[in-house]
């Protein structure tokens, strides 16, 4: 039976048409004291809401859409200060960017190990007191994809922020001593400029993403880079200059990351920095 709407007031039919929330949900929102109606017949339970409650209802709906726990709604709703409605948003943002962070990672390492670039079933080597390359690319290796997994924690702790900017250089150092290319080396500086931009610190995101650029240009001219190296060396540095609020600077190197995206003829390559691209907030 269809719920009925009383004289200036919404039925939850209408509501739910207006607000693109289905009914089963408006009628979950009112148990949870999440968006309550106005009023409810005691005789027959109908729901009724008022006009104003549309845009709320609405907001709602789109935070849903945008994956934003109920919780994390009422806490948005009830909060009178946009600067604190912003802030709790942003905190679900950096939770959506860990998951991404996270994906692009698995995607890399699998399609390593698929492509044969790395070994699935791995040697443990024997620890020298002189390490030698095989070891030193070993541990640069599992630094890399510590740093990642830190980077992908949404809540880290200053211990972990302290553990994943040390490991971040780390890998890069034992990169540099495993008889690897510039490209290698770009590589590792691109994670460190990344670990930076994360935290907000413009100067030495900056620094590290010139480097890498630097190192990208010199390997392609060398012939050592893959086609994706510079492309990602541009998103890296146009990122540092974004947290460096240098608006302008990055979306120019921005779109010189895009136009570097037609040199990769790997379609998931390309994919994997378009979509890092087009997570920048410019």
């Amino acid at each position: 039976m269809n719920e009925e709407s009383t004289p200036g007031r919404l039925s939850i039919g209408q509501f739910a048409r207006l607000t693109g929330l289905s009914v089963g949900a408006l009628r979950h929102y009112d148990e949870l004291d999440l968006l309550r109606p106005v009023d409810v017949d005691p005789f027959t339970s109908y729901r009724s809401y008022a006009a104003d409650q549309v845009e709320v209802g609405r907001a709602i709906a789109r935070l849903r859409d945008l994956e934003v726990p109920l919780e994390e709604i009422r806490a948005v709703l009830s909060a009178d200060d946009p600067a604190e409605q912003r802030r709790r948003v942003a905190g679900h943002a950096a939770r959506v960017q860990a998951r991404v962070d996270r994906q692009v990672r698995i995607l890399h390492v699998l399609r390593q190990l698929s492509q044969g670039k790395e070994r699935i079933v791995t040697t443990t080597a024997t620890q020298t007191e002189t390490l030698d390359p095989e070891t030193h690319r070993r541990l640069g290796k599992e630094l890399y994809n510590h740093t990642w997994s830190l980077l992908e924690t949404s809540d880290r702790t200053p211990e972990q922020v302290d553990e994943m900017l040390a490991a971040a250089h780390a890998s890069a150092y034992h990169w540099s001593k495993a008889g690897g290319t510039r490209a290698n080396a770009a590589r590792g500086q691109w994670q460190i400029a990344r670990v930076y931009s994360t935290l907000g610190r413009g100067e030495p995101a900056l620094w590290h993403a010139h480097r890498c650029v630097e190192l990208a240009e010199a390997a392609v001219a060398a012939g050592v880079a893959d086609d994706w190296d510079l492309p990602a060396a541009f998103e890296t540095l146009a990122r540092a200059q974004l947290v460096a609020g240098d608006e302008a600077g990055a979306a120019a190197t921005r779109d010189q990351a895009r136009a570097a995206l037609e040199a990769i003829a790997d379609p998931e390559d390309r994919q994997l920095i378009q979509q890092d691209l087009d997570s920048l907030p410019i």
